[in-house]
């Protein structure tokens, strides 16, 4: 059974960074594009950044130049570095993995709270 596990949520004050991790069994890792997403309380779940099979990111306008994504093939696993984080990024954090023609995973989310 596929599963994405993923780690690293917490309390940060304003201005500190963390690092998620998401962990990928019983998939091909290497063939699955990675995401996260993110969903605030109150608030519909959104995109957050995306990694490619070839390691082509992307970025919603409002984490670029803040957030970086990242993944190893070697231990299937997928980061999102954030940095200079904002009471605005609140939320939980989600690891997706996609491909054509399969089905699209999501993990069970790590909670993200940035607050003084």
């Amino acid at each position: 059974q596929v599963q994405l596990a993923e780690s690293g949520g917490a309390l940060v004050q304003p201005g500190g960074s963390l690092r998620l991790s998401c962990k990928a069994s019983e998939i091909i890792f290497r063939s699955y594009i990675m995401a996260w997403y993110r969903q605030a309380p109150g608030k519909q779940r959104e995109f957050v950044a995306r990694i490619s099979e070839d390691h082509i990111q992307s970025y919603t306008n409002s984490v670029k130049g803040r957030f970086t994504i990242s993944r190893d093939n070697a231990i299937n696993t997928v980061y999102l570095q954030m940095n200079s984080l904002k009471p605005e990024d609140t939320a939980v954090y989600y690891c997706n993995a996609q491909r054509t023609l399969s089905p699209v995973y999501w993990g069970q989310g790590t909670q993200v709270t940035v607050s003084s």
